[in-house]
């Protein structure tokens, strides 16, 4: 039986730091040394629409931007979806969290094993629409996509501070 292995990388380029997601599902879909069993999918922010992806998945790794850590803008981290569901902002109806997604998942019959790596973010409210990464999110970049590729290969976690571990703190 064959491990449907995924790598879910979420975002919105338009908005700075929002877009690490697809920045790293770009560099992972060209890096040799992605494993040919690990799928990598740039999903940017679709919500529900996500259920047919993660349907399938027996392992998933979510990569997205994170915010209220407390840590330094471009310290990656990682997270169980549990631990920053209370800190996910909401910003219109048709907003979705990651944990909502993966409640629906399980009431369809599915639980993927699922691991969240996630960078903090420096700014995702730019004056203008603005597609590119600040200078400390970008130099996270190449440590979110080495802990992709270890996880990828069958690392059970990537090496990074885990967010449970960090005392987040809500907007306010």
């Amino acid at each position: 039986m064959t491990v449907k292995i995924l790598i879910l990388c979420l975002g919105n380029t338009l908005m700075l730091d929002e877009g690490v997601g697809p920045r790293v599902a770009a560099e992972l879909l060209e890096h040799p040394a992605l494993p040919s069993e690990v799928e990598v999918l740039d999903r940017g922010c679709l919500g529900m629409a996500l259920l047919a992806d993660l349907k399938g998945a027996d392992r998933v790794l979510v990569v997205d931007a994170v915010d209220n850590t407390g840590l330094p803008p471009g310290t990656v981290v990682t997270y169980a979806p549990e631990d920053i569901a209370p800190y996910q902002a909401f910003h219109g109806a048709h907003d979705t969290r990651l944990i909502d997604v993966l409640q629906a998942l399980e009431l369809l019959g599915h639980q993927p094993q699922v691991d969240c790596l996630g960078v903090q973010i420096q700014s995702l409210a730019p004056e203008d629409y603005t597609i590119g990464l600040t200078p400390p999110v970008e130099a996270a970049v190449p440590v979110l996509v080495q802990s992709c590729l270890a996880w990828g290969d069958g690392a059970r976690t990537v090496a990074q501070p885990a967010l449970s571990q960090v005392p987040c703190r809500s907007e306010g």
